[in-house]
């Protein structure tokens, strides 16, 4: 494919006006096709004058606009089965953001949808898989260096939760990507989860089980926890330590910004997901468009999507229950190898 690939971003809120920006400045081989959001004010602001970028109120239209050849899908979860859908009958290759689907059922159908296709045309939002440090991590995993893996040990923090977050979010909203990413550097499903609550931060709201303490066994008997903590009040962090028979590592320590005025230095914390995972969805969206461009799709997959949301759903009974949950997922479709490939 030789022309810019022509894609239609559906969602313009954070995560979509990023993702417009990106396409239209920081990405080659693309360009914005059309944008499509509910609120057409706020599309319009985001598109910001992009030519030929058509604005529209609803996602089908967006995706029969004249030049699309693409979807990036970062509209709510909730969203995304109807638009994964349509992008499919469409033959249109798509980058969802997760969740691929919030609900086990739903992406099951999904996966199964695509599975009839004979083809893959979906990558999913995991843009971890795309950080420097994760995929250092990965590779010494894979090369192993450290015998065979025992535990990963994870961080997952923010400044504070939106008005709109709940206790269950902090699993399948937050926790999503921990899943996701244990599941990768491992090349294991997980099988069980339990959740564990510690006392909640006076600086979480009212009604919000903030930290949260999460387990998860896998299906070759290594351990992953997740400390979960959305109103940490000082920065955006998330750290990984992957321990071995014989040896660890740990990313996430990277250390910010170094400001010295007024006789003293200060280290910078981010504050933002998009600031810390910037280089990240640049280097996920940029191999999207090159991938899509030669006709092939590569990344966490459908399947992916379907298993984190069905561990995500296992973690929210374990907090509801206090108990432990086991995993069970659906046969895997021959279209999907080992972790979705």
């Amino acid at each position: 494919m030789g022309e810019l690939l022509g894609v239609a971003v559906l969602g313009a809120g954070h995560m979509g006006a990023d993702h417009i920006r990106r396409l239209d400045r920081v990405v080659s081989g693309a360009r914005v096709a059309a944008v499509a959001d509910p609120d057409t004010a706020r599309a319009e602001a985001a598109v910001g004058g992009i030519e030929g970028a058509s604005v529209h109120g609803e996602a089908v239209a967006a995706l029969d606009a004249p030049g699309v050849d693409a979807v990036l899908i970062a509209s709510p979860g909730p969203a995304h089965e109807e638009a994964l859908l349509a992008a499919f009958a469409r033959g249109l290759p798509v980058l969802c953001e997760k969740p691929m689907v919030p609900d086990p059922a739903g992406a099951l159908r999904v996966v199964e949808a695509e599975a009839r296709l004979g083809r893959r045309l979906a990558q999913i939002g995991f843009m971890r898989r795309y950080d420097t440090g994760y995929l250092r991590l990965k590779a010494l995993l894979d090369g192993g260096e450290f015998g065979r893996p025992l535990m990963l040990h994870c961080t997952h923090r923010n400044v504070s939760s939106p008005p709109h977050f709940t206790s269950a979010m902090l699993i399948n909203s937050s926790v999503s990507h921990e899943i996701d990413a244990a599941r990768w550097l491992l090349g294991q499903e997980l099988t069980a989860v339990t959740v564990l609550r510690p006392a909640s931060s006076a600086r979480s709201p009212e009604g919000l089980a903030d930290p949260q303490f999460v387990l998860f066994e896998t299906e070759r008997g290594a351990l992953v926890d997740v400390e979960v903590f959305v109103n940490c009040g000082f920065g955006y962090q998330v750290r990984c330590e992957a321990v071995g028979e014989t040896g660890s590592a740990r990313i996430g320590d990277d250390h910010g910004m170094l400001v010295t005025a007024r006789g003293r230095a200060r280290e910078e914390v981010p504050q933002d997901y998009l600031v810390r995972f910037a280089d990240a969805y640049d280097r996920e969206v940029q191999s999207w468009v090159d991938a899509t461009r030669g006709g092939r799709v590569t990344g966490p997959g459908a399947w992916d999507g379907y298993a984190a949301s069905v561990v995500a759903e296992a973690g929210v009974r374990s907090l509801e229950s206090g108990g432990r949950v086991p995993v069970t997922l659906a046969p895997r479709p021959g279209l999907y190898g080992p972790n979705g490939r």
